[in-house]
């Protein structure tokens, strides 16, 4: 198992592969929904920082061995900030629309920046989090109340006063 954290053919497909999963759970939500930026561009921001890590690692490994393994990486995170920036709008109401958006593109970058280096153990239950983030919490936030309501029943009076619930 130890080639998939070296540059070789076969990691270079399990990263790229990988970020299209990781990048596609992220933005899946944001395009079912009609945002800006939606399926294919958090596949595209994660398929591309995933491939910026590799590069970087690529250059460190085999040509420039003293070069700094971090600065592509360094450069991402900046070119999605401006690319955030460009979805986060304030209206004419004054309420700021793109922001969660914006977010999902940074996130997606961080996991493909994390699979390109071959941060697996980061990649995944980052992965993980943000998916949670978009589609699990709008069923959480209406079911976790509810259920709660429900079993408030069951908990002992004295419970639910020292917690104030």
């Amino acid at each position: 198992m130890e080639w998939i954290y070296d540059v070789n053919l076969g990691s270079v497909a399990l990263r790229l592969i990988l970020a299209v999963l990781f990048g596609g759970a992220v933005g899946l939500e944001r395009g079912t929904n009609k945002h800006q930026a939606g399926l294919r561009t958090h596949i595209l921001v994660c398929l591309g920082a995933t491939l910026a890590m590799m590069t970087n690692a690529y250059i460190f490994e085999n040509l420039a061995p003293n070069a700094d393994p971090a600065r592509l990486g360094a450069q991402v995170i900046s070119g999605i900030g401006f690319l955030g920036a460009g979805l986060i709008l304030v209206t004419s109401r004054n309420k700021v629309k793109g922001l969660t958006t914006a977010a999902g593109l940074w996130a997606s970058a961080c996991i493909g920046l994390a699979l390109g280096i071959g941060f697996y153990a980061g990649a995944l239950p980052w992965s993980l989090s943000s998916w949670l983030c978009f589609p699990g919490w709008k069923y959480t936030s209406t079911t976790v109340p509810a259920l709660w309501k429900s079993m408030r029943k069951w908990i002992p009076r004295q419970i639910c006063e020292s917690f104030s619930i």
